[in-house]
């Protein structure tokens, strides 16, 4: 017998996945740091210059993500705190946790077109949060 997950519980799930997905990029920053050696574990906030271009939007992207997370965590709480119970909540949820992905891959691979789009599409789900969050609310 299967059982499945309650449709509110997936948003505490999308915010765990979600803080996991700010060190996504901070891999390649540790891979860059490491080929630097000693210099770079003794200041490691003064040597981003020293990176290379691609640890560089690596961090960036890293610091970007920490700046998203924080929106999207109090959005998919008041989802899951107001009992919002539709696949338009969940989807936006689900659907932010990717677009933040393929944010942090753009940036990496310095396509900024792409990137941006990444980051509109997170900042819609967002919005679709907090909007269905108000709505349920009004609601009860």
């Amino acid at each position: 017998m299967r059982s499945q997950i309650p449709m509110s519980d997936i948003f505490l799930y999308c915010i765990a996945i979600a803080a996991f997905l700010i060190y996504v990029p901070f891999l390649l920053v540790a891979y860059a740091r490491v080929q630097l050696g000693k210099e770079a574990l003794a200041t490691p906030r003064a040597i981003v210059d020293k990176l290379p271009p691609y640890a560089q939007r690596a961090t960036w992207a890293h610091q970007n993500a920490f700046e998203a997370f924080m929106l999207f965590a109090a959005a998919a709480l008041m989802a899951y705190v107001t009992g919002v119970n539709s696949s338009v909540g969940v989807g936006a949820a689900i659907a932010f946790l990717v677009a933040r992905l393929l944010h942090s891959v753009f940036y990496i691979l310095n396509i900024p077109l792409a990137r941006g789009l990444m980051f509109a599409l997170g900042s819609l789900c967002i919005a679709t949060l907090f909007v269905q969050s108000l709505l349920q609310a009004s609601i009860n």
